[in-house]
């Protein structure tokens, strides 16, 4: 269909020039390398896929009020009615509680428990997982969005509900950002309900629960409030009111938060700690909505304490948005008119990025509530599930509850130290040592936030640059000293795994300074001062040499060769333990997982509307086993003996990395099933 047909001639020609306005705005899409065709080329996990469906037949059913206002579904179809809660000491309504008070027709001591259940049919018991919105319109309702989770997860034996929160939606235009905690309360007050379904002979889902295994997961502000729901879930009283008092104690073992926000509620003026639970979290990096990757924070704060065995990860999905993990918001992150602001051109398609969410979700769910490990490789190396996932880039966090740190760089601020007593840490020939607070990406005009995380920068240049030419010295090194009994304590053998978190910047020091030329020069000023010095004749001459030998170099320097140097390629660098003996072995790292720089990222269409940053500092984790390290020379490593690790810079000439979390697991086995780095 051609526009001229249907506009008249004088019509067309006005908007022509607006047409073309707008394509010079959008130019040429930016979008970072890809290297998935290389990063994913393989698939190695031997597993069902976690995008099959299950054999079970899905059923769906509505519970709530039974006298919803606004939802049908909630008022004439509900199968059976909740009673009212009351959160008038978590939400507070503000200066629009008259008009949101009308629409709604309840007030927030009277809010309802309504929710959209897809369930097996089947005798079960199953496993049961509730999942809930973020801040959205309030009249566009955001429930109806995880349909393509809950079918899914329903025929492969899990219960999942997608909670109605939209009344807690917009509260005080946006500007009262306390209403979290009352989404995490909402989330533990439905499953209390649903401890009464599983209990009542009446109800349809009577025996139906398997109460030991829950899991929760939620959107945006939902992915912040399920970190509150595992907080409030282990308290007695509510932190910000100690008059409201509770006792829920369920078996939450699962928590997912997808593009979370953090921090927003803050109960006792700190962010919220959560510990024992296994915890997944996902963020895109063309998220125009959630403009940080926020969940970072939770992810880090995450603690295993009892003893049991549990894990966390977090995924960095490349060209993925806010939205489109919920069908009814879809890929406008900025409402209707997100095109204005917003390129949407780079994005993953829809499907695609919830066949992400399927995969991860699915894997999760079924290592976590079932008990399965054959999915367990994904979370500690994506590249072994070449197969399953969206061709882009990810970027990856993995820590298992027997993880025991060396070095997390938030003890202290001497650099020389780290997590245990008697370690020692030493750098040589390093252009750049230094710790500090890894930052979050910001809008524009907003304040620089942080990753609440600190770690290390290290940079390095292996060029020696002398009087006349340039020579590569010994590579640069990093390394941390073991205290002498700390192999045998922590028993460190083949089966352990040496872990860290490490990503590479765009920084390069210049080169080292040559100590040979620095003496040749003292020793020439010191003949001069003996021979009583240089005449200002030879000074000029000095002078006008040094002039036209400069001149000389920048006349003949071929350019191409700066453009090749600061090509951002690879890093490459390598690992070297020693042993008490001297014996030393090492691997290079980018077996393991690629050293990337981080992914730069353009999603505004004007550049003057562009973030205080265009990258994320994500840092990708790496789990080496120790049995990598082993030759069959009689002669080889002695782990039993292990004095050093070292972070050895010989593969690349120059370059920064920045470097957290080092420390040693034992890790089940089945963690390591599939390796990608063989």
């Amino acid at each position: 269909m051609k526009l001229s047909m249907h506009l008249p001639r004088r019509r067309w020609l006005f908007l022509f020039p607006g047409l073309l306005a707008l394509g010079a705005c959008l130019g040429a899409l930016e979008l970072a390398p890809d290297d998935s065709d290389q990063v994913l080329a393989r698939h190695l996990l031997d597993a069902p896929s976690p995008l099959e469906s299950g054999d079970l037949p899905v059923k769906a059913l509505y519970y709530g009020s039974g006298t919803d206002k606004n939802r049908g579904e909630f008022r004439d179809s509900v199968a059976f009615v909740t009673n009212p809660v009351d959160a008038s000491k978590l939400v507070g309504l503000g200066r629009s509680a008259k008009s949101r008070n009308e629409y709604w027709g309840f007030k927030p001591d009277s809010f309802p428990l309504n929710a959209r259940v897809w369930y097996p049919g089947g005798p079960g018991p199953y496993p049961l997982v509730l999942v809930a919105h973020g801040n959205h319109n309030m009249k566009d309702f955001s429930d109806p969005g995880y349909e393509y989770l809950g079918r899914h997860l329903a025929s492969r034996g899990f219960i999942l509900a997608s909670l109605d929160m939209n009344f807690v939606n917009g509260i005080g235009g946006g500007g009262d950002r306390s209403e979290n905690d009352g989404r995490g309360w909402l989330f533990l007050k439905h499953l209390e309900a649903w401890e009464s379904f599983n209990d009542d002979p009446e109800n349809p889902f009577h025996g139906l629960v398997d109460m030991e295994n829950l899991g929760i997961m939620g959107h945006s502000r939902g992915g912040e409030a399920v970190g509150h729901a595992a907080a409030f879930n282990v308290l007695s009283h509510y932190p910000d009111d100690a008059t409201l008092t509770w006792d829920f104690g369920f078996d939450i073992r699962a928590v997912i938060a997808i593009a979370p926000v953090d921090g927003q509620y803050r109960p006792t003026s700190r962010l919220a700690p959560v510990a024992n639970v296994n915890y997944l979290v996902f963020h895109g990096t063309h998220d125009g909505d959630v403009s940080s990757f926020s969940g970072l924070r939770t992810y880090k704060r995450i603690q295993f304490t009892d003893g049991k065995p549990h894990f966390k990860a977090s995924v960095y999905v490349h060209r993925a948005n806010h939205g489109q993990w919920n069908t009814v918001w879809g890929p406008h992150d900025r409402g209707s008119r997100s095109g204005r602001s917003l390129d949407l051109r780079g994005l993953l398609e829809g499907e695609e990025q919830r066949q992400f969410a399927l995969v991860y979700a699915t894997a999760f769910l079924e290592s976590s509530l079932k008990g399965g490990d054959e999915y367990l490789p994904l979370f500690r190396d994506h590249r072994v599930a070449g197969g399953w996932l969206p061709k882009t880039m990810y970027i990856t966090q993995f820590q298992e509850s027997s993880f025991r740190p060396l070095a997390t760089f938030e003890e202290d601020i001497d650099v020389t130290t780290g997590d245990v007593s008697g370690l020692e840490i030493r750098g040589d020939s390093l252009a750049t040592w230094k710790e500090d607070v890894l930052p979050l990406r910001s809008r524009s005009g907003t304040s620089t936030s942080s990753q609440e995380n600190q770690a290390v920068w290290l940079g390095w240049n292996n060029r020696i640059a002398g009087k006349d030419t340039t020579k590569m010295g010994p590579p640069a090194k990093y390394a941390l000293v073991l205290p002498p009994d700390l192999p045998r304590e922590w028993q460190l053998g083949p089966g352990a795994t040496l872990d860290f978190m490490l990503t590479a910047l765009d920084q390069t020091p210049g080169p080292r300074k040559d100590p040979a030329a620095d003496e040749e020069k003292e020793e020439e000023e010191r003949e001069g001062a003996e021979e009583g010095g240089v005449g200002d004749e030879e000074k000029g001459k000095s002078k006008i040499g040094s002039f036209l030998s400069g001149l000389f170099s920048f006349l003949s320097h071929d350019p191409s060769e700066d453009e090749e140097e600061e090509e951002k390629a690879p890093l490459r660098l390598s690992i070297q333990l020693v042993d008490a003996d001297g014996h030393s072995e090492k691997v290079l790292l980018n077996r393991y997982g690629p050293v990337r720089h981080p992914i730069e990222i353009r999603i505004q269409r004007r550049e003057d509307q562009k973030y205080a940053g265009n990258t994320e500092m994500v840092l990708q984790s790496y789990s080496i086993p120790l049995a990598d390290f082993l030759s069959r020379t009689l002669n080889g490593l002695n782990l039993s003996r292990l004095v050093e690790i070292q972070f050895l810079f010989d593969e690349s000439k120059a370059g920064t990395v920045v470097l957290d979390e080092v420390g040693f697991s034992r890790m089940d086995p089945a963690f390591l099933r599939a390796s990608a780095s063989r």
